[in-house]
């Protein structure tokens, strides 16, 4: 149930950063075009783009982790017993949980300041709060997957079943 919610969640934001990275490349060719046709561009469109590309990176993120599709550096883990890779396995998702609920806490609380000092960008007038939360959604979507495959992989692992693979998800 929870994997089934994960995938649609995932697909979904996948979509959404589609949108969002279209409409980026909308508002730079109308940018583009205002300033070599008319003589005039947007103001703040620079700095609205650079926030989508920071919502698709920490998003984009979530989802890759989700995929299992980050880069790794397993040669030499591939070589090990099954058992050592389950016990990896299971380390690293610890460790990648613990990681990003450190920078999920430390990026809400970032977020938040910006909010009460209602700090905005200075051309487009975007609430920081906006940008600086990806960072926390993104990692907290990490953390939660992580978790979530901890969790399955040592109840698997009782069951004296084999852990999930590290291959993509379909």
């Amino acid at each position: 149930m929870i994997d089934r919610i994960l995938d649609i969640a995932t697909r979904a934001i996948e979509r959404v950063l589609a949108l969002a990275f279209m409409a980026a490349v909308a508002l730079n060719f109308a940018n583009v075009g205002g300033r070599y046709v008319i003589g005039s561009s947007i103001l703040g469109a620079d700095e609205v783009q650079i926030y989508i590309m920071v919502w698709m990176t920490f998003l984009g993120a979530a989802v890759v982790t989700w995929r299992n599709q980050h880069l790794r550096m397993d040669v030499l883990v591939q070589l090990l017993p099954r058992p050592v890779r389950a016990m990896l396995r299971v380390a690293e998702l610890a460790l990648l949980a613990t990681l990003a609920g450190f920078v999920l806490v430390q990026s809400s609380l970032y977020a938040q300041q910006m909010f009460r000092l209602g700090r905005t960008s200075d051309m487009a007038g975007v609430p920081m709060w906006i940008p600086h939360g990806a960072v926390a959604i993104g990692f907290g979507l990490m953390a939660l997957i992580a978790l979530w495959r901890g969790v399955e992989a040592v109840r698997r692992r009782g069951r004296a079943e084999t852990l999930p693979t590290d291959e993509a998800k379909p």
